[in-house]
């Protein structure tokens, strides 16, 4: 019984920790790929910067969101150093870097891609 309880409360606690990350800047990771080190968001898809976006402000929707997702933060993710979460005009919540706010891009489809970078001249990799 006591081998049965101490499985317990390991799940229960390795659940709150994973529960914790998805709510924190710790989603966010570094990956070395061939433009140097980035940052990725936890499936290590590269995360890009968009020089139309304001400090703390996201101008990036319908078509825009729809090529180049935001790094989703929950609205109750509190700011972590240099990350810091940015409230969306649609009521969506999402990560940013140093007050840049970061998407994913639809062309990356593997870790280590970085083919968003300069994509219309506005588009850039994230780096640490």
């Amino acid at each position: 019984m006591k081998i049965i309880t101490t499985g317990v409360a390991a799940l229960i606690l390795s659940s709150t920790f994973a529960l914790a990350d998805h709510h924190s800047a710790k989603a966010i990771k570094q990956a070395d790929t061939s433009a140097g080190t980035v940052l990725t968001n936890a499936a290590g898809l590269t995360l890009y910067t968009f020089d139309k976006d304001a400090d703390g402000v996201s101008n990036c929707y319908d078509q825009c969101a729809t090529n180049w997702p935001p790094m989703p933060a929950e609205a109750s993710s509190k700011d972590e150093g240099d990350f810091s979460v940015v409230e969306r005009k649609d009521g969506t919540f999402m990560w940013a870097y140093k007050g840049e706010p970061l998407y994913t891009w639809i062309g990356d489809s593997a870790k280590g891609d970085v083919t968003g970078d300069g994509v219309g001249g506005v588009w850039h990799i994230a780096k640490p």
